[in-house]
């Protein structure tokens, strides 16, 4: 599974995703993180409203699951969510990157729940009974 990380130093969750310069994607499994790759963008980067800044970013982050953000806008999180990204701001202003992927992971070796179960497996053909399972799970809470 691909996260991905606003940033303006590789460290910390403190860009806005519309004027972020950086975003920094990782791979991660039960197993750790590793990262992917830094895509860095340029141009108008300004929280002006204008959507063209937006299409590189979305289509850098095309094969990721969830995006973590400083900030960001509904126009930028609707788009991400029809891509089946799920946008998260940031549970707290500069939090740490390795500090979300460490907990990430260890949610992945415990019970993770439905949504991110969900994730792991996009793009995944979905056998009838794991579907039936995870619905009856979720309509169980």
């Amino acid at each position: 599974m691909k996260i991905a990380f606003t940033t303006q130093d590789s460290e910390a969750v403190n860009a806005h995703f519309g004027s972020a310069k950086q975003i920094d994607i990782y791979d991660i499994d039960v197993t750790g993180y590793t990262l992917n790759q830094s895509v860095q963008f340029g141009g108008n980067l300004k929280q002006d409203g204008n959507e063209d800044k937006l299409q590189p970013k979305l289509k850098a982050l095309k094969d990721c699951t969830i995006v973590y953000v400083a900030d960001i806008g509904p126009s930028a999180a609707a788009r991400l969510i029809n891509m089946n990204i799920t946008p998260i701001k940031s549970p707290e202003p500069n939090a740490d990157i390795k500090d979300i992927l460490n907990r990430l992971v260890a949610t992945l070796n415990g019970s993770p729940p439905p949504w991110l179960r969900k994730a792991l497996k996009k793009g995944e053909q979905s056998k009838f009974d794991e579907i039936y399972l995870e619905i009856e799970e979720e309509v169980a809470v």
